[in-house]
């Protein structure tokens, strides 16, 4: 399916990018928000994406929109040092979902939708989930699937993989997503009554391995701020618990120079679940930051009072 950017008009309204501001995609993909901002004001964008594939995604959008979008190779953890050649940013943005490129290119083996060699691996460098699913114990499997996937049945699908795995090692997406299936005692290639597939929450688990998606997001948090401006807009995208706990626990130790930008999350309307319905897990939210010397004073009084 053609790549849809999630929740485009409510991460602009609640942007609210102004003409001359400088705004930073951290999560380019298929460069769906980054082109709805430029379309809105006359702003500068600088797009960042580990995925090699993302780079003729932007030099289209660079041919478009000229000196007003830049592109980096880079992981979004490393935003820290964007400070040493760009100037601060009024506008960041992190969609932490797979772009659809990612999702229908059977070559790179992130869904069960496809038969694929398994691969998941955003940078197309490192330990593949054909590694993970293959060369981990059977101990280590339950505790990803677990921790990452929140599966109720994470031990018993992976004692089904290790069983799977003495007899010939697993290869492609769809013996992996029968296996799984199989604990949940559906036949090969067949879904239960359900919108998500069984198989959903162990490739959830792997690719977050793979590609250490949690642990990238944190250092991304924490650098943030040294890359902003004075009353900077954070906007998130999160598609799992998982990442929408770090974000809650970031905006909470920040609360001193972050003030939330909507009190309840923001989640995609009927409308446009119906027409894209990647975006059913969607939750949106936003932050202003605040760098004022008054108050950060307040902010070490508060530290030394503990």
């Amino acid at each position: 399916m053609p790549h849809v950017p999630v929740l485009l008009q409510e991460v602009i309204q609640m942007a609210a990018p102004r003409p001359g501001e400088r705004v930073l995609d951290c999560t380019f993909g298929g460069g769906g928000h980054t082109a709805g901002i430029l379309r809105q004001t006359n702003c500068y964008v600088l797009g960042i994406d580990r995925d090699p594939d993302a780079n003729a995604r932007a030099e289209i959008i660079k041919e478009q929109f000229k000196s007003r979008f830049d592109f980096e190779h880079m992981k979004f953890s490393e935003i820290g040092r964007l400070v040493e050649k760009h100037d601060k940013f009024d506008v960041v943005l992190f969609d932490l979902g797979l772009s659809s490129f990612q999702l229908d290119d059977a070559d790179r083996g992130f869904s069960f939708m496809h038969c694929a060699k398994l691969d998941m691996r955003m940078s197309m460098e490192g330990e593949s989930a054909y590694d993970i699913v293959n060369g981990i114990s059977r101990k280590e499997l339950s505790t990803v699937i677990d921790y990452f996937g929140d599966d109720p049945k994470a031990s018993r699908i992976a004692r089904a993989i290790d069983e799977a795995r003495v007899k010939k090692p697993i290869e492609t997406t769809w013996e992996l997503a029968d296996i799984v299936r199989s604990v949940y005692k559906l036949p090969p290639g067949q879904r239960k009554n359900s919108r998500t597939d069984a198989a959903t929450k162990t490739f959830q688990a792997i690719r977050n391995l793979v590609n250490c998606e949690l642990l990238e997001l944190n250092r991304a948090l924490e650098n943030v701020v040294h890359i902003i401006n004075n009353n900077a807009r954070i906007i998130t995208i999160t598609f799992q618990g998982l990442e929408g706990r770090i974000i809650k626990c970031w905006a909470k130790s920040m609360k001193v120079c972050i003030t939330p930008i909507n009190k309840t999350v923001i989640r995609p309307s009927r409308q446009e679940i119906a027409t894209n319905p990647r975006a059913r897990s969607a939750i949106l939210r936003g932050f202003v930051y605040t760098d004022d010397a008054r108050v950060r004073s307040v902010g070490e009084g508060i530290q030394r009072s503990e």
